[in-house]
């Protein structure tokens, strides 16, 4: 295993990456009556739910040492070779993570192998971005999300015929900084403790931001950005792709 990118990049993830209560709704509901459950790609512990048994896997120590006091064992390892035998949880859920494996099908195959009973995936279709006003500022950022993402058909069909998919919007305030999680909060964005959180700024070049924060910072201080975007701010959600993928076994 090669060094982890969140090694790098994830100093500070926890102050930013906070779990939002709304979605961890969703999550919740996905894994349905499971009480032993895998999380892999567990990153800071964000969405590991409450009152069950939960063993987490993740490959950077960056990551681990930021889990707080109280959250579930972590294991150093990688999605693509899971140290468990056959069936040793109920269930295994890999959140907002797929894209940043080396092999994200071998990696699910791992999910599978390792669940009895039940496999939960929350990944993101990049179709929506593309209208997302932060690709009209950071378009390289759309391709990122584009080409890193796996495509949502193949995790589905990697987890066969009985794999459901549903929609999950991002609220408003959402309490969780990913990169298009700030849909309605512009200016959040030129807060670089915010940027350091989202793999997406790390993958795009120094003259691509810049450029991008200058207009952004331009248009917020004249008001052409809420002229043009600024229904936003009050719009209760937004579909920007995220999808919550869920399997039987």
């Amino acid at each position: 295993m090669g060094e982890p990118a969140y090694d790098r990049i994830g100093i500070g993830y926890r102050q930013v990456r906070r779990p939002d209560p709304r979605i961890a709704a969703r999550i919740e509901a996905a894994l349905g009556d499971a009480r032993t459950i895998l999380n892999v790609g567990a990153g800071t512990g964000s969405y590991e739910p409450a009152g069950r048994e939960l063993t987490a896997v993740e490959p950077s120590r960056v990551m681990i040492e930021q889990r707080p006091a109280g959250a579930a064992p972590a294991i150093q390892a990688s999605a693509e070779d899971l140290p468990f035998e056959d069936d040793s949880f109920d269930a295994a859920m890999a959140l907002i993570t797929v894209h940043h494996w080396a092999d994200p099908l071998a990696g699910v195959a791992e999910l599978a192998r390792v669940a009895r009973k039940r496999v939960v995936i929350l990944s993101f279709d990049p179709a929506p971005m593309e209208d997302l006003w932060l690709c009209e500022y950071f378009p390289r950022a759309w391709e990122i999300h584009r080409d890193s993402m796996p495509p949502v058909t193949e995790l589905l069909a990697a987890l066969g015929p009985g794999a459901t998919i549903e929609t999950v919007p991002i609220p408003s305030r959402c309490e969780d900084g990913f990169f298009c999680a700030l849909w309605d909060r512009p200016e959040l964005h030129l807060d670089p403790e915010v940027r350091r959180a989202s793999s997406a700024w790390h993958a795009m070049e120094a003259e691509q931001i810049d450029s991008g924060l200058t207009a952004l910072r331009a248009d917020l201080e004249s008001g052409a950005w809420d002229k043009r975007y600024g229904e936003l701010r009050t719009a209760p959600e937004l579909d920007v792709g995220m999808r919550l993928i869920a399997a039987d076994k």
